[in-house]
Formats: C-alpha cells, structure tokens, sequence
C-alpha cells in the first residue's frame, strides 16, 4: 500500500479517540482513526459507569441499544457494613449509566465515520515518523502489509500505557503506587438486596487494599462485579482474584451467581501528565493520564478532552498550523475543565490509602447520618469537618 496522507491521523478508537476523530472531522480535517483490534469496542475492560452528562455534553445521540441499566445513583458501603446512598445527579463521574461498552464504543466511532473520518481496523502503530524535531505521521501495520499514514498532527489516544506518547518524547513512565490492577467478572443470577439493581455500589477497605470494590447492575440479575487494588499492595498478580472471590463468598447474594466472563487489566491513579502536546503531536484520554486517580474512571473525561481537542484541531486546519503553540489552545481547555479536580483526587489518593477499616466505618458512618450532597473530596470533607475533626486533619488542605 502506498503511503496515506491525512491532516489528523488517531491512534486507537476508544472513546477518546473516537470523539476526537468525530470533531475534527466535522471541523474540516481529513481524518484517519486507527484500531489496532479487529473489533472495535471489544474485549471490554472497565466497569461500564459513565454520567449522563457526558453524553449530553458531547452531543452523542442516545441510544438504548448501548445502555444496559439506568441507576439511581450509587451506594458507598464501609467495612463494616454502613450504608450510604447519594442520588445521580450528585455521584460522581461513572454513575448515572451502566454501558454496554462494546456497542458504545462502536456508536461513538460510528459518529466519527458519518463526520467523514476513514476508519482502518487490524492497523497497529509501530513507530512515530519524525522529521526535524516535529511529528509527521506513523508507522502502521495493517495484517501482514505496513505503510506510512502521513499527518500534519498524530493523536495518540492509545491508552494508559502510550506506546505513541513515549515514541514521541512524552514522560509517561508510572510508579506501582500510580497503577491499579483490576478484575472483574460479568456476574448473573445474582439474588436481591442493597435495592440491588437500582444502585452502583462501591465496597471499601481492606477488602481491596488501596482501592475498592464494585457492583455494577447490567440487569435485573447480572451485574460487573469487579476489584482495583493498587500494584504496590499485591505480592502478585494472583492475589487480586483472591481478594474479589473471598469478598463474592461473603455477599449473600452471590450465593448462586455464575460467572459469564472475565476480564483482567491495569488503570493509571497517577496526577495529570506535565505536557499532552508537541509539534505534530497530541495526547488524549487515558494516554494524557486523564483518569480520576480516586475511582479509575476515565471514559467520561476522555470523550470531553476528545471534543476539545477535535475543535482546536479545525482551528489548526484553518490556519494550516499544528504547532505545539498551535495546539495549546487544547492543552489550556483540558486543563482548565479537570486538571485541579485530577490533581486534588491524585493527592487525596495518596492519604486515603493510609486509612483504616476504622476511619472508613467512621467516615461513611457520620455521612449516612449527616449527609452529602455531592460526591467528591472537597464536600465529603467539609460534611464530617466538624463532627470528626481528627480524622478530617489528615486531609486539612484538601477542604
């Protein structure tokens, strides 16, 4: 095949790069989205929750056939078993929708294919082609045949691990505290109780070392059933299928659950990347470390950063520049929609890990009795600031 030449080729048709793809086609750049699998969307690996928002947002066309529960909101659960229930509009990023996340990702690049983007799936990057200290397009493979895809800006949106961001230069490199492992299973036949299957729960504590727990409902009786727990916390990797199989013996209704799949992988807990563009080069999605550090949950901000950085790219085309000073218009509009959110959750990451089942029993136990109007650090904290102040202390400059 001869070499293919594009003004925005994307690297990786997750949410992210699909959404970017979707805008910067629809703002005049002749666009080129790569999947290095042969299905998009597929296998799954996350839990499924995103707000609604998010799609209201990003002008997603709603489609039941990618939604398989709608919740009420989600419900916090201690070790010792205290209760705390917080509506939808107050959750949190992944609350609100529980996806069918392989037809979700293949509605949003559906809507960067009727925008005009050309979609090529089996073509995975091998390197990024660079002239003159500027990106200038990548090396793919496509089955057996490679070739060169020639951009004026290559996006690399190609996941927490980044292949393309550090073939390009980018600092990406993650300590075992910043990564979580993660397990889960799609489990049915799952009996009643928690009004189980109207909530999104999390389960915290020392259940799931430096992480937590979750149900997410799929229907009346199967849900995603999954753990994180952070690398520097697992002796192996082995442990985490202890840890999540010890906690299903214990839930009563799991009793007679069976496990329809499972699926294994990693998520970046880190604070956000310094720098997500360079001459001919943008990052986006998990790739920028646009992840909440707190709940793993990245689909949301992804799909966001996407439409930002699609628009921004139109611009460039406008004017026939794709500098780095060019694309700073997408680095300040990220940052300034989620970065001091990203980075406050990354440092409040780094004190919740240093609590107790006790101090979780306390905290969840003085929210359900006072309660909470919006789920995020900041107003958790000053919620229990004047009934624990001892244990609100070790977080005094988060409030």
């Amino acid at each position: 095949m001869p070499t293919l030449k594009c003004d925005v080729v994307v690297v990786g048709a997750g949410p992210a790069g699909s959404m970017t793809a979707r805008y910067a086609a629809m703002h005049g750049c002749d666009t080129i989205l790569i999947e290095k699998r042969q299905e998009i969307g597929s296998p799954v690996r996350c839990g499924e929750g995103l707000a609604r928002h998010f799609v209201e947002d990003t002008k997603l066309p709603y489609d039941r056939k990618w939604v398989a529960q709608e919740v009420k909101g989600a419900k916090i659960f201690s070790p010792n078993g205290t209760e705390l229930t917080i509506e939808e509009s107050h959750a949190g990023n992944e609350v609100g929708i529980v996806l069918e996340r392989d037809a979700f990702d293949k509605a949003v690049a559906k809507e960067a294919a009727k925008a005009g983007a050309k979609i090529m799936l089996k073509t995975t990057a091998t390197a990024v082609l660079k002239d003159d200290g500027r990106v200038r397009g990548v090396r793919v493979k496509q089955l057996e045949e490679e070739f060169n895809i020639e951009a004026k800006c290559v996006v690399a949106a190609d996941g927490y691990e980044s292949q393309v961001g550090r073939w390009a230069g980018f600092r990406t490199l993650l300590k075992a505290g910043d990564v979580t492992g993660t397990l889960q299973y799609r489990m049915t036949n799952i009996g009643k109780g928690h009004d189980f299957p109207n909530y999104c729960e999390f389960w915290l504590g020392t259940i799931a070392p430096a992480g937590y727990i979750w149900v997410f409902p799929k229907d009346e009786v199967t849900a995603n059933v999954g753990i994180g727990i952070s690398l520097d916390r697992l002796h192996n990797r082995q442990d985490i299928k202890g840890y999540l199989e010890r906690w299903i013996a214990k839930d009563p209704r799991m009793e007679h659950a069976q496990p329809l799949d499972m699926v294994t992988g990693g998520v970046s807990t880190c604070a956000p990347i310094k720098k997500t563009v360079g001459n001919g080069i943008a990052l986006v999605g998990d790739a920028a470390r646009m992840i909440d550090p707190i709940t793993g949950g990245g689909i949301g901000n992804g799909m966001t950063a996407g439409m930002f950085l699609g628009k921004i790219l139109g611009e460039c085309k406008e004017k026939d520049d794709f500098s780095e000073a060019a694309l700073q218009a997408y680095e300040k509009a990220w940052r300034a929609k989620m970065e001091e959110n990203l980075y406050r959750n990354w440092l409040a990451k780094n004190k919740l890990v240093t609590l107790t089942d006790k101090d979780f029993d306390d905290v969840v136990k003085t929210l359900a009795e006072v309660g909470v109007t919006k789920l995020s650090v900041r107003a958790i904290l000053k919620v229990i600031k004047d009934t624990n102040p001892v244990l609100v202390a070790k977080f005094a400059e988060f409030i």
